[in-house]
This record gives C-alpha cells, sequence and structure tokens, in this order.
C-alpha cells in the first residue's frame, strides 16, 4: 500500500481514484484536501485560513450563546452559528471522509467528521425533540473542536510548507528565459525550450540557464551554491558551468550539455524528492501505526461510550461526550507525519551543506556507520598536484629552472604541466618560447630554444656529472620518501635541477579525521598508490591503517572482511575505480567532483569536494534518526496517555464532569501533537551548521614520474 505523503496515512492504492505523477512518480492521497495539499500548498494554507477566519468568531458567538442563552430563544441563534461552522468551515472534513471510504481506507478526516457530527446532530435533535433526548446542547463543542482543529491544520501547514522550502526553492534559482544564439541571431527561449547542443549566451550579471561547457568568452562565476567556493571561479573555453550558477562581469557563450531531468539541479531535486516518500523502516513502522489506528479508536470510542452507558449507568449525553473525547483525542496524524517531516527537513538541510542523500535508507544506513573506509588520491588529496620542492643545479637560478619548465610544460596536457605553469604564475617567472616542442614516449618532454635542447624527464642519465647527479640522486631520495613524484630538467646535456611534485592533502581533511575520530568512528586507508605515498598522508592524517597498491577488488574484499566483524562500513571515493568500492559498501560516499560512475554508485553525495562533509553527513543523518525516534516516542506516548483519559480513566476520580471539558480539550491536545512533531523536525534546519569551506580544492594523491 502507499502511503498519503501529507497526512501519511496508508492508500489502498488500487481503489484510491486520488493521485498525481510527478517526476515520473506516482503519488497517491487519501483526500483530495491532501491532494490539493501537496500540489499547492500556499493555496491550501490560504483556503484554510479563510475557513478559520469565519470559524473562530462563529464559534466564540456559539459558545457565549449555548451557555448564556439557554433555554431563550438565542440557543436557536447559536445552532444557526454552529451549523455555519459545521457545513461550511468543516465541510473539508466531510469531504476528506468520504474521499476515505471511496478509497477504502480511513483517515483523520472520518474521526473529526464523525465526533464533530455527533455532537452537532446530539444537540439539533435535543433542540428539536426535547422530550426525546434528555439533556443539554453542545454547539460550544462541535464548533470549539473544528475552530480548533481548523488553527492546528493551519500551523501545520505553515511549518510543513517550511519543512519543504528546500525543494520548491530549487527552481526559483533557474532563469525563466535564456537567450539562444541561431546563426547571426539571438533568440530569447523559455527555459523549457532549451535543447541539448543549442548554444547559449550568459550576460553579465546573469544567471546560467543549463550546465554545459564554455564555447566562447571568459568571465568569473559564482558557484558558492554547488560547490562552496567562496569566491568566483574563473571560466573560458572548454571549461564547465552548472546552471544556476551567476555570472561576472563578462560574457559567456556555452553550449547546453544538459537539461531538463538530466541537468544538476533536477537530479538535486529528485533527490529531494525521494526523500518525501522515502519508506525507512522506521517509517514502515509508523505507517503500519497509523493505517490501523483510526478503525481501532472508533472501536475504542464505542466501548467506552457503551461501556460508561450500560454498566455504569451514565446518561445518554455523556456517552456521546466520552465518544467524541475519544474520537477527537485521537492523532494518527502525528504517527503519520514523525518520519516524513524529520527526513524532509533533514535531507533539505543536508543538501545546504552539500550533501545529497539518495535511496529510502540511506540516511538510516548512514547513522549506524561505526567505521569509515576511504580511498586516498581524489578523496583524502587532491587529484592535482602542485611543485613540492625544487633543487637547483650549481650555477643555476630557480628561475631558469621554472621558466625553462614552464616553457616546455605550456605545449602539454600532462598532469604536471599545470603544477609548472601555477608555479610560474605565482611566482612571476616568465616563460620562454620554446620551439619543436615533442613528447618522449614513457620519458617526459623536449624541445629547443637558442640553439640548445632542452627537456623534462623522469631520469637521471648515468654519464651526467658526478657531484651534481649524486645530489640530485640524494633530493630525489628525500622525496620519494615523502611521497612525491619528480623531473629532472636538462639543458642539452647540463643538469639544471629537479622538480619534486606533491598532491597535497584536501583542506579540512585532518580535521574532518579528527571529527570522526570524536564520534567513535575510525578511518582506514586503502588506495591503490605506492606505500610510501599513502604512508606520507596516513601519517600526516593520524590514520594508522593502510591498505596500499589495493586493486579495485581488493578494496572490495576488505569492504567484506570489515562488514563481516559485525561493522557498518562507509567507503569514501571519487574515482572510476572506487564505484566498485562504493557499490558494495554499507554507505556508498561519492565526493561530488569525482567520475559520474562513482556518483552514480554511492548512495550519500558530497556535492562540495570536502572530506568534512563526511562527519557532518555522519552527524546530519544521526540527528534525524534522532528525531524521527523522537517524534514516535511522543505520538505513541500521546496516545498512550491522553486515549485511557478520554475513555473515563479519570472518571472515578472525578465524575462524569470530567466530560464538560474533554471534548475542547482533546482538540486543543491534537492540534498540539501534530505541530509539536512538524517543530521538532523543523529544528533540524539547525543542526551541524557550518562555516563556508575555503577556496581551492585542496589536495593529495601522489602521481607517477611522468
Amino acid at each position: 500500500m502507499a502511503t498519503d505523503p501529507v497526512c501519511g496515512m496508508y492508500v489502498d492504492e488500487p481503489s484510491s481514484a486520488i493521485s498525481l505523477v510527478r517526476d515520473n512518480r506516482t503519488y497517491y492521497f487519501c483526500s483530495q484536501g491532501c491532494r490539493e495539499s501537496f500540489v499547492a500548498p500556499e493555496a491550501a494554507e490560504h483556503r484554510t485560513f479563510r475557513r478559520l477566519a469565519v470559524a473562530a468568531p462563529l464559534a466564540v458567538g456559539a459558545t457565549v450563546l449555548t451557555y448564556l442563552a439557554h433555554p431563550s430563544l438565542l440557543v436557536y441563534v447559536a445552532a444557526a452559528l454552529a451549523a455555519i461552522v459545521q457545513f461550511y468551515c468543516g465541510w473539508d472534513f466531510y469531504v476528506g471522509a468520504a474521499d476515505a471510504v471511496r478509497s477504502r481506507t480511513t483517515n483523520m478526516d472520518v474521526l473529526i467528521a464523525v465526533g464533530t457530527s455527533a455532537a452537532f446532530g446530539y444537540s439539533v435533535v435535543t433542540l428539536a425533540f426535547p422530550g426525546v433526548l434528555k439533556g443539554g446542547v453542545f454547539f460550544d463543542a462541535s464548533t470549539l473542536i473544528i475552530t480548533l482543529i481548523l488553527t492546528g491544520n493551519l500551523l501545520e501547514q505553515r511549518t510543513r510548507r517550511r519543512a519543504g522550502s528546500s525543494l520548491r526553492d530549487l527552481d526559483r534559482l533557474l532563469p525563466r528565459e535564456a537567450l539562444r544564439v541561431e546563426g547571426s541571431s539571438i533568440r530569447t527561449v523559455a527555459r523549457e525550450e532549451i535543447a541539448a547542443g543549442d548554444r547559449l549566451r550568459v550576460l553579465p550579471g546573469g544567471t546560467v540557464p543549463a550546465d554545459g561547457i564554455v564555447l566562447e568568452g571568459r568571465s568569473e562565476l559564482d558557484e558558492a551554491l554547488w560547490t562552496g567556493e567562496s569566491l568566483p571561479v574563473p571560466k573560458g573555453p572548454g571549461d564547465t558551468v552548472i546552471a544556476g550558477s551567476h555570472n561576472g562581469t563578462g560574457s559567456l557563450d556555452i553550449e547546453a550539455r544538459s537539461v531538463g531531468p538530466d541537468s544538476f539541479v533536477a537530479q538535486i531535486a529528485q533527490l529531494l524528492s525521494d526523500a518525501e516518500a522515502a519508506r525507512v523502516p522506521l517509517r514502515r513502522l509508523a505507517d503500519r501505526i497509523a493505517s490501523v489506528f483510526v478503525p481501532v479508536v472508533l472501536g475504542l470510542a464505542v466501548a467506552a461510550a457503551l461501556g460508561w452507558t450500560i454498566l455504569a449507568g451514565a446518561s445518554l449525553t455523556t456517552g456521546l461526550l466520552v465518544f467524541v473525547s475519544v474520537v477527537i483525542i485521537a492523532c494518527p496524524c502525528a504517527f503519520g507525519i514523525a518520519t516524513p517531516a524529520a527526513i524532509l527537513v533533514g535531507t533539505g538541510r543536508a543538501a545546504e551543506e552539500g550533501i545529497l542523500f539518495r535511496g529510502g535508507d540511506s540516511i538510516e544506513r548512514t547513522a549506524r556507520v561505526d567505521l569509515v573506509v576511504s580511498d586516498k588520491t581524489g578523496t583524502l588529496t587532491s587529484d592535482i598536484p602542485s611543485v613540492a620542492s625544487a633543487w637547483i643545479a650549481p650555477g643555476r637560478t630557480r628561475s631558469e629552472l621554472i621558466g625553462l619548465a614552464a616553457g616546455l610544460e605550456a605545449h602539454s596536457e600532462h598532469v604536471y604541466a599545470h603544477a609548472v605553469l601555477e608555479a610560474a604564475r605565482s611566482e612571476g617567472i616568465p616563460a620562454p618560447q620554446i620551439e619543436n616542442v615533442r613528447a618522449i614516449p614513457g620519458s617526459g618532454i623536449e624541445g629547443t630554444i637558442g640553439g640548445r635542447r632542452i627537456s623534462l624527464r623522469s631520469g637521471l642519465s648515468s654519464g651526467s656529472e658526478g657531484g651534481p647527479r649524486d645530489a640530485a640522486q640524494d633530493a630525489i631520495e628525500t622525496a620519494v620518501s615523502r611521497g612525491e613524484s619528480w623531473s629532472a630538467l636538462w639543458e642539452d646535456d647540463r643538469l639544471v635541477g629537479v622538480l619534486s611534485f606533491a598532491t597535497p592533502l584536501r583542506p579540512g581533511t585532518v580535521e574532518a579525521v579528527k571529527e570522526l575520530a570524536e564520534l567513535g568512528i575510525p578511518v582506514h586507508m586503502v588506495t591503490g598508490d605506492q606505500a610510501e605515498a599513502a604512508g606520507q598522508v596516513a601519517r600526516a592524517l593520524g590514520i594508522s591503517t593502510v591498505r596500499s597498491r589495493a586493486s579495485p577488488g581488493e578494496k572490495v574484499a576488505y569492504l567484506q572482511e570489515q562488514h563481516a566483524t559485525g561493522r557498518t562500513v562507509a567507503f569514501v571515493g571519487d574515482g572510476i575505480n572506487d564505484a566498485a568500492a562504493l557499490a558494495a559498501a554499507d554507505v556508498g560516499i561519492a565526493i561530488g567532483t569525482g567520475a559520474e560512475i562513482a556518483r552514480d554508485s554511492g548512495q550519500v553525495l558530497l556535492v562540495r569536494p570536502d572530506f568534512r562533509g563526511v562527519p557532518r553527513a555522519i552527524r546530519l543523518a544521526r540527528a534525524v534518526v534522532g528525531k524521527v525516534r523522537g517524534n514516535l516516542t511522543w505520538a505513541i506516548g500521546y496516545n498512550v496517555v491522553l486515549l485511557p483519559i478520554a475513555a473515563g480513566a479519570l472518571v472515578p476520580f472525578l465524575g462524569f464532569g470530567v466530560y464538560a471539558v474533554l471534548p475542547i480539550a482533546g482538540a486543543v491536545a491534537m492540534a498540539i501533537s501534530s505541530t509539536t512533531v512538524l517543530l521538532n523536525s523543523l529544528s533540524l534546519r539547525r543542526a551541524g551548521r557550518s562555516g563556508r569551506p575555503a577556496r581551492g580544492l585542496g589536495a593529495s594523491g601522489a602521481f607517477a614520474p611522468s
């Protein structure tokens, strides 16, 4: 059976005609009211407010006239006011109850409609036929109950709207229109008309309308919402752009690559939408409770009313009040929304942190993690190397070494080229123009300048000069001991110097490992890299368990070993060779900048390349599960305590006079119960607030020599 995403009640799918298809998913509802609240929450909230605005003053008037005017003719005015409240303000309850009956299910509307109709109907019959039923009228009870329930519904709708704001706000991040370049002309088109391959122009100050790649122009984009980058990111031809990013002062022409449901924003929206209907074990328990709760309550109400009337000699009036009290005080809504409210708020809160949970039970599984196993390169460390150190031959200068190397690497796309060029740029060293540049297969790169042959390669010639060669060898051995790679620069047959390359730790990785330790979660490293490089990173991070030179299959085997010991294991990775391990772990956590296959394999996606997202995800998951359990405890405890009271537990102590206030008190308690569950869930929005990550990807992982 499906579950109503608004009230949480079970819905029989084959017999339900109230459904909605959204984002390729079919939602089923117990009533049209729930469907309308789901489709247009603001409109439903406005309708509730209008009906409450009518009900509140009329309920006050009916109550005053019921108590002060009876038995004068003014009591008929009270009846008229009560009728307006019952059949206008409370009409949605009748519609919802009828929908539930047609769908062969029960919901909260059934309890409200039955309870208030009983009080109102009894009062009308008593007023119309005084000799048939003896007792007072209860127009105050029926009107105040409807008013209080509408008040609770309004608070619940407003709270739910806040809870789902993360999902609805995503669509507002994208521009409604885009500029499409069509030959020599530019046409404004709706965002929905953009197709993959379209050439789009993004003007200064505009917003990128689709994921794509820059074809022409240079500018800086603010991608903070998606990547956590605190400063604008330079963009030029060949760079990727994400829809929703804000353009700086330049104009860009981009080619749309991912549009509609394939876009990054749409994928995030889908993950948040999945969270609304997540069927975690704790929620399945709540669903089972809610599905049988209404019939049980109705049975209890009838049994209590008949029991006190037949066995204890209570009046028919008192029996009616017992029935109304039991029906109204029950709150299956609290059961139904206990889990989805916490999951929806928690998922939206996680998305703000750049953490996306996918899959119905990913949050609950993440909350149980007690061991984190991580890859090294691109995960704990950056996949972008930098120049770590330089050994310079006697008589040569650092400017010569860096400049000549940059002149060669300007013609290369090797992973070290970026590191050399960035070092030259940051130190203000000009790169000379080198001609006839060509790659040396398996060794490096070479070219000529002023008749001299310049080469950057990964070996030391055995015929090179002794002293400098020995000193260079010592520098190389030192670099290797630190897990660094290296290349030597030659001018003809003379050694100019040696550059060593390192891939540094990602910013915040040390803090993340310490935070995991505080949570009682150790970190193990399993990497395909060399033992020296892995050991260097492990020592820097305080990781004691390391497996190096591990193949993808060996990573999976290691996870299985740990799982066999009873641990709940999370694996963190980013590369294609991590896909199998991400899928094999209890929880696969994929770094967002990694390969698409890695992101597709993970149950948790860290949009920002920041390892601190791992402890944040675990803290948030634990907070969400804690809120779910707290909500269920509250819902169960509320009914365990108040249902016996409504059924007559206080009668031996206070007498039947207690029922003069119990129906109205029950309506107040019911509204408070549902609102408390939602407010408790909303407190997750303050959980795990973190500062903006530092600029730059950080980084590490050693690369093999060129």
